[in-house]
């Protein structure tokens, strides 16, 4: 059984819905925030007035920039930062953290030099056990969580008693929670999904049709997976919420800020203008870096990774990414074939 205390690191969209959501079920939620200013108006106002200035939050939140204070007796730990600062947050709280604690990395983000995901990130920094480490991802637009609408998203972890606590903790009559052992599979579909939501947003904005979109929306599926499977993750999980649901709900929806970012690069702004209309962190650009770099490196065959690459990074013009998609040699549909007795 948890205590009462849960940590969620990160004002930010997603890290206020899921304070909201823990905090209405009963638990003390200490909410970390990088500023006084920020944390002040949240708990006066009992609104972020940044990211969801419609929502009352519960009483139950106590939002803080002191980590010591959000930290201390959290049995809790839901890191819903950027993956830039990522790794120095989890840093930060390594020597603060309870015996036992367990920590749930809710950022969909990979780095580079050497390739870690985030997960990797907490097991190297933090000296605690694999099964006190879980990862959440999903379909999780944060508007439509923070108006009531419903919505999954999927727990993974090797511990089942962790798995039962984010659980109790998140599970309401609009927010249902699934479990899964393929901590892997999970955190790199929640991350590379970014990429591809990237490409949709572009694709949609030179209204290439709803049948190509399907064409890409599948081929990213395909690129996902595959890249995963080389990584040791379980093809079927890519099937599930964390894989296609979170894949469908990113790539065709403006509210997604990976979608709106291709949308806007789409349109023929550079890469800074595109960052600048979004306004909000568009994790696609940095995992776009480090899985091309990555998938290079172990000969993985990445079209749509490689075709927007080159038009980010390279000047390559933004059609090039349909006349790729159809010029591409590789003709096989479904790649991973069933294997009879």
């Amino acid at each position: 059984m948890i205590t009462n205390k849960v940590a969620v690191l990160g004002g930010g969209s997603f890290g206020t819905v899921l304070a909201n959501i823990a905090a209405s079920n009963g638990s003390d939620v200490y909410l970390w925030v990088r500023d006084s200013e920020q944390a002040l108006r949240i708990n006066s106002e009992g609104a972020n007035s940044v990211y969801h200035p419609e929502l009352q939050l519960s009483s139950n939140i106590h939002a803080s920039e002191d980590l010591d204070e959000v930290i201390k007796g959290s049995s809790i730990i839901l890191v819903a930062t950027p993956s830039l600062i990522f790794e120095n947050i989890i840093q930060r709280i390594a020597p603060k953290i309870n015996k036992g604690a367990h920590i749930i990395s809710c950022t969909k983000g990979i780095k580079l030099d050497p390739f870690r995901s985030m997960s990797d990130i907490i097991s190297t920094n933090i000296n605690i056990n694999d099964n006190q480490i879980g990862v959440l991802s999903g379909p999780n637009l944060a508007r439509e969580i923070a108006e009531n609408k419903v919505s999954g998203t999927v727990i993974a972890s090797s511990s089942k008693d962790l798995i039962n606590d984010v659980k109790e903790i998140l599970s309401s009559e609009t927010f249902k929670v699934y479990s899964s052992d393929d901590l892997q599979g999970v955190e790199l579909a929640g991350a590379l999904k970014n990429i591809y939501a990237i490409i949709c947003g572009m694709a949609d904005s030179m209204e290439v049709g709803e049948n190509a979109l399907g064409l890409i929306l599948t081929r990213s599926m395909a690129e996902m997976s595959r890249f995963a499977v080389a990584k040791g993750a379980n093809p079927i999980t890519f099937l599930g919420l964390a894989g296609m649901g979170d894949l469908v709900a990113t790539c065709t929806s403006n509210l997604s800020r990976n979608y709106q970012l291709g949308y806007h690069l789409g349109t023929g702004l550079n890469l800074e203008s595109a960052k600048e209309k979004v306004g909000q962190v568009a994790e696609g650009i940095r995992t776009l870096e480090v899985i091309k770099n990555e998938s290079s490196s172990l000969g993985i065959k990445m079209p749509l990774v490689d075709s927007l690459y080159n038009i980010i990074y390279e000047s390559a013009e933004t059609k090039t990414l349909i006349d790729d998609l159809v010029n591409n040699p590789n003709e096989v549909d479904v790649e991973f074939k069933h294997r009879g007795n």
